[in-house]
């Protein structure tokens, strides 16, 4: 009988009940390639999205009527269970974590990627669960912190949805490179993003930020919860409003502020940068959790035949931190 592996499958955009276990028979990796086998995967605010085909322009990319790629799940981490020719850099039983990007897929039992993609050994201070995650609210934070916002010790620092995937990996990250911190979520997180090292936690239900006389260098909007255009009244004359979620509003205020004022609008499609700009990110993520300086964060673990009930969660607004699947 031909081995066969399990997956998610989404053939139309829409809600999580549009997604479909199924069952394929399990890839033998070409030249070049890597079979791993699964141990967790992440379940994102990004895959959510990819899910349901929003931004609708982000169909340019994911396919116009119906996703290209039919398998869902971008992060995730396991052990290489066979090798294809001319692979060097892994062999079998190695432990790893990464992302399959754009080619999906990692919300499975099994994935065939090429020893060349944004795939890197796992070490032994993550769990699987952990490491599954690393691809996302951590590397994002650290590349939108470090080299987008170009956040320096010092200065003042605002993250928005302090307590989800991004925020809270945001938080230990701005932590760890000096800066002052301050968080915003809901009253029931507050705690926890204290703990993590915001030194000032605000509550989004009660404070409206844009209506303080605080002002900051930089604005980390983790959730596009707000704008350029309503935080520009937060930031010093030199400060930076950056967001990951990109939207024609945005886009619009990057153009505009590259080519007039002091205060910028900024965005990085962090997974699709290549992998040997990514690889020493997370270098650099993988010895801040060696050093106790971050630890992802994880709400709920679901089995993987639980992935439409783990999206629902995701989608609810309230996780704490990263949602995985085993």
């Amino acid at each position: 009988m031909t081995a066969t592996l399990t997956a998610w499958s989404i053939r139309r955009y829409g809600a999580p009940e549009h997604l479909t276990p199924v069952s394929r028979p399990i890839p033998t990796p070409g030249p070049g390639e890597v079979l791993i086998r699964i141990r967790a995967s992440a379940v994102s605010r990004a895959d959510g999205m990819m899910r349901a085909g929003t931004p609708r322009f982000a169909r340019l990319f994911l396919g116009l009527r119906r996703p290209r790629h039919d398998l869902v799940g971008t992060c995730l981490s396991g052990e290489i269970a066979a090798t294809g020719p001319g692979v060097s850099r892994f062999a079998i039983g190695d432990e790893v974590f990464g992302l399959a990007g754009l080619k999906f897929g990692a919300n499975a039992s099994h994935i065939c990627l090429s020893e060349t993609d944004m795939l890197v050994p796992k070490p032994a201070a993550l769990s699987f669960e952990e490491a599954a995650v690393m691809c996302d609210g951590p590397l994002t934070s650290l590349n939108f912190l470090r080299e987008v916002a170009k956040l320096r010790a010092g200065e003042k620092v605002l993250i928005l949805g302090a307590s989800g995937s991004l925020g809270s990996a945001a938080v230990q990250i701005a932590t760890a490179m000096g800066a002052d911190v301050t968080g915003t979520c809901s009253a029931r997180n507050a705690d926890m993003v204290a703990a993590l090292g915001a030194g000032r936690v605000i509550d989004y239900a009660q404070e409206d930020f844009t209506r303080q006389a605080e002002r900051y260098d930089v604005i980390y909007d983790t959730l596009g919860v707000s704008s350029f255009a309503k935080a520009k009244g937060s930031l010093t004359r030199s400060g930076r409003y950056v967001c990951p979620v990109l939207g024609l509003g945005l886009l619009g205020a990057m153009l505009r502020t590259s080519v007039a004022g002091t205060r910028k609008a900024r965005f990085s499609a962090t997974g699709m940068l290549k992998p040997d700009v990514l690889r020493p990110m997370l270098g650099t993520l993988v010895e801040m959790v060696e050093d106790g300086k971050l630890v992802p964060f994880i709400d709920r673990v679901y089995p993987l035949a639980d992935l439409i009930e783990a999206h629902r969660h995701m989608e609810t607004g309230h996780k704490r931190g990263n949602v995985v699947v085993v």
